[in-house]
């Protein structure tokens, strides 16, 4: 016996034959008295404010919409955060790394290649440079 209806006295329902084995049948598949099975079912009805001849389906289906448009919804602020703040953050990131590495192949001082001029053809050039 149930604690919860320990100090109340039992009451019949009339119902049909079919009716009561099923619901025997589905309470003792969820391993509860009728009485405790009986008052599960009319919390769970209460408390979703559904009625049994209500269309179950059509409800789950508007919920299943509001929850995909909340997924959609956060799917997109993370494609703008990503937009606007990981990729230029990964950008410049990448900017400063490439542009060390580029500093690094180049040599900073650049020997210009001198000619092996004799005396006289420096001098040449130099005259010619002055005109």
């Amino acid at each position: 016996m149930d604690n919860e209806f320990k100090n109340e006295h039992f009451l019949t329902l009339k119902m049909k034959q079919s009716v009561v084995k099923r619901f025997r049948s589905f309470c003792r598949a969820t391993g509860t008295s009728q009485s405790l099975g009986m008052s599960d079912m009319l919390d769970f009805f209460e408390r979703h404010k559904v009625l049994p001849r209500d269309e179950i389906p059509n409800h789950l289906i508007q919920v299943e919409k509001r929850l995909l448009k909340r997924i959609n919804a956060v799917i997109a602020i993370m494609k703008d955060m990503e937009k606007t703040q990981t990729k230029p953050t990964v950008g410049m990131l990448e900017a400063l790394f490439t542009v060390n590495e580029k500093k690094e192949d180049t040599p900073r001082f650049v020997e210009k290649k001198q000619h092996n001029r004799t005396l006289e053809e420096e001098l040449e050039h130099w005259r010619k440079s002055n005109e």
